[in-house]
């Protein structure tokens, strides 16, 4: 039988062998555990994105992927620690894409975009940044989310500047995101919606 964990709000550390096990336990917070055929899966409380081969014999299952039913395991489920949401990080390109603004040609058809009307951006810009204040749990994907909304709206138009994209990042870094999940998080946003 198998389970959605990012379904239930948890991540399934998934620990192909010995090797992967034993730096487990050397690096991440115990929480609770359940034997498999060649290795354990750690469960922690929180959902993420989900990834594959994150490191030797270790796999990231949460969100949008299945992990099979093998008991409830033992010991006390913790918090998803931040070691756990870093491992599908990659790093930052040399170039910061908050350093610059979104720009791209104006939309097949000519004309005035219909985002540059300052009014109209200027809400949207406010509800990202109160949609992140308001995050109380799940906030790297409410940051994620949110600015994947704002990219949507208005990264095709070349209408966001620095400052816009500044605010929005201060906006997670109050609710305890890094500079580096920050941009990360933009970064990927960017890339789904090939901008």
């Amino acid at each position: 039988m198998a389970y959605h964990p990012g379904g239930i709000g948890l991540t399934v550390v998934d620990l192909d062998h010995a090797d992967a096990v034993a730096w487990a336990r050397r690096t991440l917070p115990d929480t609770r555990t359940v034997p498999t055929t060649r290795g354990e899966h750690w469960i922690y409380r929180g959902a993420m994105q989900s990834a594959n081969a994150v490191r030797p014999g270790v796999d990231i299952k949460s969100t949008m992927v299945y992990a099979r039913w093998l008991g409830p395991g033992t010991g006390t489920m913790t918090a998803l620690p931040d070691t756990v949401r870093d491992l599908i990080v990659k790093e930052p390109s040399p170039v910061q894409p908050a350093s610059r603004a979104v720009t791209v040609p104006v939309p097949v058809g000519g004309g005035e975009c219909p985002h540059r009307v300052p009014a109209y951006l200027e809400r949207g810009i406010a509800m990202a940044e109160q949609r992140i204040t308001q995050a109380t749990s799940g906030v790297h994907a409410a940051v994620y989310r949110v600015f994947l909304a704002v990219l949507s709206a208005h990264g095709r138009c070349g209408c966001l500047t620095d400052t816009h994209m500044t605010r929005l990042f201060a906006a997670a870094q109050a609710k305890g995101e890094s500079p580096r999940h920050c941009t990360d998080a933009w970064t990927n946003a960017l890339t789904r919606l090939g901008l």
